[in-house]
């Protein structure tokens, strides 16, 4: 058995630590959302602004999911997985890149139209270097999530593991994730009945996510 140690949940324009709100935004679209949380950070990442709305989405919720944690000091970077799902894959980037393709194809929108992109993006940001994945699923599958988060935890070579859900289409927003981790002290269990529970935790009216 592993643990949830950390979660986070993005949702209704609205940031959750612990189930403990730490951010949001009332009025504007999406991009002007993400773009104040980020600004909220204070952190100096440039490349943040560059890329698609998945990517911003997936750095927003591990950089909430890991503050004042020092990751990389627990755990060596390839002893670190991630593991990340969504419904709409890469969707949200690929219809604008469509768009652009009527005009001038935008090389900086192709770089985004493969989902498993935001992991890489959180990987890079955060030093990891071990095992990632990323699964197209209908929704929201707990049951799949706690099973893989069980088979990677279970390799000699993961100590500790990044996972969870970000999708994104339109306006709709939905990011849930959580760190995984061996340890046991204060932790939740890592089972699909709690990460249901995690998940359905809602932050203000449900703008049409999962």
């Amino acid at each position: 058995m592993n643990y949830i140690s950390r979660h986070c949940r993005i949702r209704n324009r609205v940031i959750a630590s612990g189930g403990q709100m730490v951010f949001e935004k009332n009025g504007g679209n999406l991009d002007e959302f993400m773009d104040s949380a980020f600004a909220s950070l204070s952190i100096a990442y440039p490349k943040f602004y560059k890329m698609d709305r998945l990517s911003k989405l997936g750095f927003l919720g591990a950089e909430v999911l890991l503050k004042d944690i020092k990751l990389l000091e627990k755990y060596r970077p390839e002893r670190i997985a991630v593991v990340i799902s969504n419904s709409n894959a890469s969707l949200d980037t690929d219809l604008k890149y469509f768009e652009s393709t009527k005009t001038i194809a935008s090389p900086a929108l192709f770089v985004y139209t493969l989902s498993n992109i935001v992991a890489g993006e959180i990987c890079i940001r955060q030093g990891i270097k071990g095992e990632n994945a990323f699964f197209v699923l209908p929704r929201f599958d707990a049951s799949r999530l706690a099973e893989y988060g069980e088979i990677v935890m279970a390799s000699q070579k993961t100590d500790a593991c990044i996972a969870g859900w970000v999708d994104v289409l339109g306006e709709q927003h939905d990011v849930f994730l959580y760190l995984l981790e061996k340890s046991k002290d204060g932790a939740l269990e890592h089972t699909a009945e709690q990460l249901k529970k995690l998940y359905h935790v809602n932050y203000g009216p449900v703008d049409g996510g999962s």
